[in-house]
């Protein structure tokens, strides 16, 4: 497959090296003429005047030297010449042959690069002859491919995932306007029944449409503001918020809270806290309990929420951070979409801290995050 800037890049390769050669060609020829003409000037002169037998024919010296140093730079030029010539033509002749070689690798790399598209991204370079600066272009560009294809495909099923949340609300509501609206009896009653399921489902819609917002803003983003905030007074908020959940459903909570301060933009912050404390509540189980404690640090100022719930494969943890994951029906909510953890890590990340979870012995799911003080 011939590429558009392959031949000039040959081209202008075998130039460069056949100029290359053609002015060490002519320095080494001319430094050879100079040093003949030299050595022949050096060579001791004889007495004006004196005449030398050449062949049988009385030649004065110094027209016979003169003639000797004219026939040796002459051939001098000659030979050099031929030799100049033919060094040149083999030096274009070679680095045409040998540049096509070594560029080999690198028709292989555009050309891969120009035959990939979205739907063909399993293509790779792979292994090529060289052992250089090429073969670890080639190596970099495999690798490069294979986080583009982790990428898109992590995308494809995020956008999968998010189709699929967004359609159950969205079939509730048209199943229950065509089921109301068909109804020719139906009463005030029937249609506040139907409001209500459809607000219901409305909100759902909302909450994930806000989900998928916060999560594309954070993930992968830098932080806009950084301000010192009080983990304890975040962990508060979120508990007040859900609090009246826990009640209803028996939950027991216990605190054991140190201020913790921590840098960085108070929303992402307070959204780290909030999302822990209702996973902890919402994916429990009746009469369950809460353990949340902050504990300050040098460098790192540390929140845990542990709380009871389902058995756990500690090999599934790991995916509890991914978009749409949930631990299972033991511990999957009524209502939310599964982004909780997955926003979570991204604003954790933002922030430069890390994240970590593992499952509580007997039941639930222990989740520890450490935020830098400074």
């Amino acid at each position: 497959m011939k590429l558009p800037g392959a031949r000039s890049l040959r081209v202008r390769v075998t130039v460069l090296a056949t100029v290359l050669v053609a002015a060490a060609g002519l320095l080494l020829l001319w430094l050879a003429w100079t040093l003949v003409g030299d050595a022949v000037d050096a060579v001791p002169h004889l007495p004006p005047g004196t005449v030398v037998r050449v062949d049988g024919v009385d030649v004065d010296s110094s027209t016979l030297a003169q003639h000797l140093r004219s026939h040796a730079v002459t051939r001098v030029l000659i030979f050099g010449s031929l030799a100049f010539c033919f060094v040149v033509a083999a030096a274009a002749i070679l680095a045409w042959t040998f540049t096509s070689r070594v560029l080999r690798p690198l028709r292989e790399i555009a050309g891969t690069a120009q035959r990939l598209s979205i739907e063909s991204m399993g293509e790779r370079i792979g292994e090529i002859r060289s052992r250089d600066e090429l073969a670890e272009l080639a190596r970099t560009f495999d690798d490069m491919l294979d986080r583009l294809q982790d990428a898109f495909d992590a995308q494809r099923h995020f956008v999968a995932n998010a189709s699929h949340e967004l359609r159950t609300p969205l079939s509730v509501i048209r199943t229950e306007l065509d089921v109301t609206l068909s109804d020719e009896h139906a009463d005030e009653a029937e249609f506040r029944r139907m409001a209500g399921v459809v607000l219901d489902a409305t909100n759902r819609a909302g909450q994930l449409v806000n989900s998928l917002l916060l999560l594309a803003r954070t993930d992968g983003a830098g932080l806009v503001t950084r301000e010192l905030v009080d983990l304890t007074v975040l962990v508060e908020r979120a508990w007040s918020a859900v609090r009246g959940e826990a009640d209803q459903r028996g939950l027991r909570a216990d605190f054991a809270m140190r201020p913790s301060p921590a840098i960085g933009d108070s929303a992402l912050l307070e959204r780290i806290a909030g999302n822990l404390v209702e996973n902890a509540v919402r994916h429990n189980v009746d009469g369950g309990w809460i353990e949340v404690t902050t504990e300050p640090g040098a460098q790192w100022s540390t929140l845990r929420v542990r709380s009871s719930g389902g058995l756990l494969d500690p090999a599934a943890v790991p995916e509890l951070f991914q978009p749409f994951r949930r631990a299972g029906v033991a511990r999957t909510a009524r209502s939310g979409a599964g982004l909780g953890l997955s926003i979570v890590r991204a604003a954790v990340q933002a922030h430069g801290g890390m994240v970590s979870a593992e499952p509580v012995v007997g039941g639930g799911l222990a989740v520890t995050v450490r935020l830098p003080t400074a």
